[in-house]
């Protein structure tokens, strides 16, 4: 039975579009055909977090970042996190949710397991605990430092003043200015640590944007590295070795062929260096094209067909003819 031409390109639509929803769903991590469970998360800020960014329990990635959605128009509830566990794991239901920020990848969902003895279903929510990022823990890191380095200075500042008056005027300038580059420095170290024009502050901003614009790019960087591994794959797992083995044989039989035909020993070796098969071939040639001419030119000296007919007397050729083929002799 012909198949149509417009149902064959039905069919191949058919099939294009399920390769198109399949390789979507494999590069957002989601496959149709395996089993898994949703559960729900609420967060007040999401910065940084990705759909396909992985979800781990206890150091052990189980599942994914499915979507990202606002819970009403003016995200009063906060922003809901859809995860996907890939791997059959018992949640219990006092278990908490945190966003882990990373230095250079994309934050990745941590969940602290519970002890509760009820575990979360598929379509459940979990408790959410929300993390300072890390610019806040870095700012909350330094603060204390810079508490302490203030106090320091103001005891030291204390303790010149007292050593100063039990010196001359000569020694106590001399501590007056001790205290005046102390001074300067410490105006220079907390514009250092300012909050808002710090260069520090500044350079904790550009790092956070860099790892922000690290995370926007993390399909491009993880595709890249598949790639990467699909090539080193490929060429581990070719024969190298063996189509060079087999290409070294073909070339030493083929070697062994050459030389046997260019010795005297078999027939195409004696057809191509034997001068004297070769003079014999050509004058059995001629000899034939010579019995051909005369069979074609006196017929009848070999075929008698006529019963009246005269028997021809004359001698048979010597010779080919010049040109039998395209000049017609004479009979």
């Amino acid at each position: 039975m012909k198949i149509a031409n417009e149902t064959k390109i039905g069919i191949l639509a058919v099939v294009a579009l399920a390769g198109l929803i399949l390789g979507f769903n494999f590069l957002k991590g989601s496959s149709l055909f395996q089993h898994s469970k949703k559960l729900y998360a609420l967060f007040d800020n999401v910065d940084g977090m990705e759909v396909s960014n992985a979800v781990q329990i206890e150091g052990l990635t189980v599942g994914n970042i499915s979507a990202i959605s606002e819970s009403d128009e003016d995200l009063s509830r906060g922003i809901v996190v859809t995860i996907t566990l890939k791997k059959d794991v018992h949640i219990p239901k006092n278990s908490i949710a945190t966003l882990n920020p990373g230095l250079l990848l994309s934050p990745t969902l941590v969940i602290a397991k519970g002890d509760a003895a009820e575990y979360l279903k598929d379509g459940d929510t979990l408790i959410t605990k929300q993390k300072a990022n890390l610019f806040a823990q870095v700012q909350e890191s330094i603060n204390p430092v810079v508490l302490k380095l203030g106090g320091t200075l103001t005891s030291l500042d204390s303790l010149i003043e007292v050593i100063g008056t039990m010196f001359d005027p000569r020694t106590k300038n001399n501590f007056s200015s001790i205290m005046a580059n102390l001074a300067a420095s410490s105006a220079e170290m907390q514009k250092l640590l300012n909050s808002q024009t710090g260069y520090l502050t500044q350079s904790l901003k550009n790092l956070n944007e860099f790892t922000g614009n690290l995370s926007k790019n993390n399909d491009r960087i993880t595709h890249t590295l598949e790639n990467a591994d699909k090539t080193t794959s490929s060429l581990a797992s070719a024969k190298i070795p063996e189509a060079v083995d087999n290409l070294n044989t073909t070339l030493g039989d083929l070697r062994a062929t050459i030389q046997r035909i260019n010795s005297n020993n078999g027939s195409l070796g004696l057809l191509i260096n034997d001068r004297h098969l070769y003079q014999n071939m050509e004058d059995a040639t001629r000899s034939l094209t010579t019995l051909l001419d005369d069979l074609r030119v006196h017929p009848k000296r070999y075929v008698s067909l006529s019963v009246f007919g005269k028997k021809d007397k004359t001698g048979p050729l010597m010779a080919p003819l010049p040109d039998s083929a395209s000049k017609p002799v004479n009979k």
